[in-house]
């Protein structure tokens, strides 16, 4: 194998990195709109009642479209066998639909989120392989234009692909944050890329609740409306990927043949050496499970968070997108001031803590009442204030506790679990609706989540687990 000298040394200095934070921030604020508009507010109602469109075609032939979907509940208590769609040869409920795209999406990040991680490090082309991924994303999100009618499949293949290409690119983005930040700086650089994230997503939220609210003196149907709100998420996420793309720098790696066949080998034997690894550093196990279990609640109640207050509150999508609009601005602050405390009271108690908050949160899901949108708002309120402290530090964290050069590889078992919904919880939800059909019951059961995942984390010894990796333990931890 030919070797090469090694590049010159990149400028580490002061000014050299917060150039690079800077950028760093940035894919925040890009895929954070793709998260928001799509995942959180638009995606879950918009797609059931299509669904829904697709079952009463097939179910009910000799009623209108429209009157079938609002009255489908009904229609279906009164002819149990019938309101399924078919998927793949299963017949999946409409309602669930969602929560089944939603799971295929994450069982394949398992699988490939690893191999990204590997290939990543094993090429050192970190900045490459976070644009591809970003921008194939970003034409899915853009693609969701054409999801009309009945056309539930063309959905949820389209939500696939984009969720799957946003992991893979988070796996990325993740794995430069020990690289462009000192482990004094990192809670902060964590913190604050999050909530700028919270900032664009919002930003672009709100530019959506007015083209929403206004859509009929727009000319524009319900439908239209959300389609092109859904379209905008993926341009946003194009267009301000450019910036860290010009600011992130790769790192030099050992030097390797670098055709794509050769990386893609040397990636799944090194990923097999990751996982081996593991068991030479229990305690970062135990952190990733940890986080794997509390961060599964986490993102399954935000993933579901727009299905429960339309099917469970029967509120509609103007009090959907309040809601959410607000938690992007709340959480922005709720980020930075979780950040704040981790510095007064270390990083590990300041996220025990969040997780006690969650659990209250999701308690309350039994005693919310249909129809009270002010309710809704101050459960929503309450989770923008440990919803980004609790991610943010929780990287931070994890970012401490893996040895340096296996970034991306650590990152994406992280990322398994991290934005977009993870699959054990969005499993339970699936089964909890298919049982039940209530989506009250689905959000309660994610207090086992925080329960679980807070013994774990407050059972991990951290500053061992972090000198254990070869790092340097920070003064609060």
């Amino acid at each position: 194998m030919p070797v090469t000298a090694p590049p010159a040394a990149l400028d580490d200095s002061p000014s050299a990195r917060r150039r690079e934070q800077r950028g760093w921030y940035f894919y925040d604020w890009a895929n954070s709109a793709f998260y928001t508009t799509i995942i959180s507010v638009f995606l879950g109602p918009y797609l059931i009642p299509v669904a829904k469109t697709a079952s009463c075609a097939q179910d009910f032939p000799g009623m209108a479209a429209d009157r079938c979907v609002a009255d489908f509940d009904r229609l279906v208590a009164d002819n149990p066998g019938l309101g399924y769609v078919d998927v793949l040869g299963a017949d999946i409920r409409p309602v669930a639909y969602f929560g089944l795209i939603t799971t295929v999406a994450v069982l394949l990040q398992i699988v490939i989120l690893p191999i990204v991680g590997a290939l990543a490090d094993h090429t050192g082309r970190k900045r490459e392989l976070l644009g591809g991924f970003a921008y194939v994303g970003a034409l899915a999100a853009m693609a969701l234009f054409f999801v009309e009618g009945d056309r539930y499949l063309l959905g949820g293949v389209l939500f696939v692909v984009a969720n799957l290409a946003y992991g893979s690119s988070i796996v990325v983005y993740d794995s430069f944050l020990p690289q462009i930040s000192t482990p004094r700086e990192r809670d902060d650089v964590s913190s604050r890329g999050w909530a700028i994230g919270y900032l664009g997503g919002g930003l672009l939220l709100a530019l959506n609740l007015v083209l929403f609210l206004q859509h009929e003196s727009l000319g524009l149907t319900e439908s239209m409306a959300v389609r092109i709100c859904m379209m905008s998420a993926g341009l946003w996420w194009a267009t301000f990927t450019i910036v860290p793309l010009l600011r992130l720098r790769n790192r030099p790696v050992p030097a390797h043949e670098t055709t794509a066949l050769r990386s893609v080998g040397g990636s799944f034997r090194q990923l097999g050496r990751t996982l081996a690894e593991l068991r030479r550093y229990p305690l970062t196990l135990l952190f990733l499970v940890a986080y794997l279990v509390y961060n599964d609640g986490v993102q399954t109640v935000i993933g579901n968070s727009a299905a429960f207050a339309s099917e469970a509150l029967k509120l509609d999508q103007t009090v959907q997108i309040g809601a959410i609009l607000m938690v992007q601005f709340v959480a922005f602050f709720g980020a930075l001031a979780l950040g704040r405390l981790a510095r007064s009271f270390g990083t590990k108690r300041t996220v025990l803590a969040s997780l006690v908050l969650w659990t209250g949160i999701v308690t309350t899901a039994l005693f919310v009442a249909e129809g009270q949108a002010l309710q809704f708002y101050l459960m929503a309120f309450a989770i923008a204030i440990v919803l980004g402290g609790t991610q943010a530090l929780s990287r931070s964290l994890f970012s401490q506790v893996i040895p340096k050069g296996r970034e991306a590889e650590y990152f994406s078992l992280l990322q398994i679990s991290d934005k977009g919904s993870a699959f054990i919880g969005s499993l339970t939800v699936t089964i909890a609706l298919q049982l039940t059909n209530s989506y009250r019951l689905a959000i309660v059961s994610m207090v086992i989540f925080f329960v679980i995942g807070f013994v774990l984390l407050a059972l991990t010894n951290l500053p061992r687990a972090i000198r254990a990796a070869g790092n340097e333990v920070p003064e609060r931890i």
